[in-house]
């Protein structure tokens, strides 16, 4: 191995474990955060749908900043690894991960399009309230 691939490797994979490390902290702190919030939802009545809504909007934006930081682990580490068989796994890792981030993505911006409709129903709905 040559010494810049030598240098490379050297740099690259202790960078890796770091991004892995917090994209794993942001994950475990969102979903704790996200189950004491959802078990307070239920234990102080039937949440309603604008509440779980919520929950699921925010949890689902750190899940996508998490697998996103763990995409760009991954990239870093193809860089480094040239086996076939290391790319090819880091290969499938990345595609289930970017399959993963696009439903979450699409998922989080259909929820906000009900908020939004939500909303100018409701703004509606004030706006033609007869006077007293």
């Amino acid at each position: 191995m040559s010494p810049l691939k030598t240098w490379l490797v050297a740099c690259t994979e202790p960078v890796v474990v770091v991004i892995d490390a917090m994209a794993l902290v942001l994950i475990v702190l969102a979903t704790v955060i996200a189950f004491v919030r959802g078990v307070r939802l239920l234990l102080h009545g039937h949440p309603d749908n604008v509440a779980r809504r919520d929950l699921w909007l925010e949890y689902g934006r750190w899940l996508v900043a998490g697998l996103t930081m763990q995409l760009a682990a991954d990239i870093l580490e193809s860089s480094i690894y040239t086996s076939w068989d290391s790319i090819g796994q880091l290969g499938a890792v990345a595609v289930i991960r970017t399959f993963l981030n696009f439903f979450l993505e699409r998922d989080i911006q259909d929820i906000r399009e009900r908020q939004r409709r939500a909303a100018s129903r409701q703004s509606a709905a004030v706006r033609n309230r007869p006077e007293r």
